[in-house]
C-alpha cells in the first residue's frame, strides 16, 4: 500500500513522460533510444532542455538544471519524469526546488544514483513514493526486451511486481512488511543532517553503491549505525555493490563481512545481492510503498503490496 492519499497516478496509453538531466551530462544519443521505447510502450515524451547540453561535468549550470527540473515538475501534462542519468549535482539544487505544483499533482520521479537525493527528499518531507529505476542510458536495442526494464513499465502502470532471488550465505531469515526506503549508500550518508535525510524508522532499507573502497563502505555503514539508522529497521536489502576497490594494504574483510558486522546484533531479515543498482540488471523498486520481504533457505521473495 502506498502510504499517502495523494500519490502519483499510474500511467496509461497516451500518458506523458518528461525527460530531464538534473545532475551529470548526458548525450542526445544516450537518450534517443529510450524515447523510442517509451513511445512503443504507448507513452508520449517531452524532452527537457538539459539533454545533450553541458557545463563542465554537469548537464548545465545549477540555474539551468534547476529550471528544467522545475518546469517538468510543474507541467500539468507530465505524468512521470525519467532522468537522463545520475552522476552528481542534485544536492546543489534540491533546496531551491518549489514543490507547490508538484504536491497538487504528484508524478513519478524515476532514476537512481544521484537521484537518491530527490527520492529521499520526497519521501522524508512529503511522503510521496517514487521509483528507484533505470534511467535513459539503460535502453538499448539489445536490452529493450529485458525483464529488468519491464519492471519499470510495471511500476509505472500499476502492475503487480514480485521478485524471487536466490539465497545468499549472509542472508538472515525472516519476514517483514513495511515501506521501502533508501538508494545509493554514499548519497544516503551525504544527506545526513540535511532537510532530505532518510527516515529509516520501521522501514525496509535498500542500499547499493559503486566504485568505493571497502574502508569507505565500512565508514558509511558506521555512520548509519551511529546515527541510529539501523536500529529500528523492519528489514535490510543490499543491492549491487559493484567495482568495489581495496587498498594497497588490504582492509581484511569482504563487502559482505563489512555489512554483516554492522547488523548482526539485530533480528530483522537481511537480503544480499538483490538485482538493483549500478549494474546492467537493475530492477525497479517503488520507494515509499509497502513491500513484503520474505527471506528463507529457498531464496528471497519481495512483493510490492498494492493494497492491504
Amino acid at each position: 500500500m502506498l502510504h499517502n492519499m495523494n500519490n502519483p497516478g499510474f500511467l496509461k496509453n497516451g500518458s506523458v513522460i518528461g525527460i530531464t538531466c538534473p545532475s551529470g551530462y548526458v548525450s542526445n544519443e544516450r537518450v534517443a533510444y529510450a524515447i523510442t521505447v517509451f513511445e512503443k510502450w504507448g507513452f508520449k515524451v517531452k524532452q527537457g532542455k538539459t539533454i545533450g547540453t553541458g557545463e563542465f561535468y554537469f548537464s548545465g549550470t545549477d540555474a539551468e538544471r534547476l529550471a528544467d527540473l522545475q518546469a517538468m515538475m510543474d507541467d500539468p501534462e507530465v505524468d512521470a519524469i525519467i532522468m537522463g542519468r545520475g552522476g552528481y549535482g542534485m544536492s546543489r539544487i534540491i533546496d531551491q526546488l518549489d514543490f507547490t505544483a508538484f504536491l497538487a499533482k504528484p508524478k513519478w520521479i524515476c532514476g537512481f544514483s544521484d537521484i537518491t537525493v530527490l527520492h529521499s527528499h520526497l519521501e522524508s518531507r512529503y511522503f510521496i513514493p517514487s521509483l528507484h529505476s533505470p534511467m535513459c542510458g539503460a535502453f538499448k536495442p539489445e536490452t529493450e526486451h529485458e525483464g529488468y526494464l519491464h519492471t519499470l513499465y510495471a511500476a509505472l502502470t500499476g502492475e503487480s511486481i514480485l521478485y524471487h532471488i536466490p539465497n545468499s550465505h549472509y542472508n538472515r531469515h525472516g519476514i517483514a512488511e513495511a515501506p521501502i526506503t533508501g538508494g545509493n549508500l554514499s548519497l544516503i550518508t551525504h544527506l545526513m543532517g540535511s532537510a532530505s535525510e532518510v527516515n529509516t524508522e520501521e522501514k525496509i532499507l535498500f542500499i547499493e553503491d559503486i566504485g568505493e573502497h571497502l574502508y569507505k563502505i565500512d565508514r558509511m555503514m558506521l555512520t548509519l549505525k551511529r546515527a541510529g539508522k539501523l536500529d529500528h529497521l523492519k528489514g535490510l536489502i543490499l543491492g549491487g555493490f559493484t567495482e568495489m576497490e581495496d587498498t594497497e594494504r588490504p582492509f581484511g574483510q569482504t563487502l559482505e563481512e563489512i555489512i554483516w558486522d554492522k547488523v548482526k546484533e539485530y533480528d530483522y531479515p537481511v537480503c544480499f545481492n538483490f538485482p538493483t543498482g549500478h549494474q546492467e540488471v537493475n530492477h525497479t523498486l517503488t520507494l515509499g510503498a509497502v513491500h513484503k520481504l520474505a527471506v528463507a533457505d529457498n531464496g528471497v521473495i519481495l512483493e510490492l503490496k498494492r493494497k492491504l
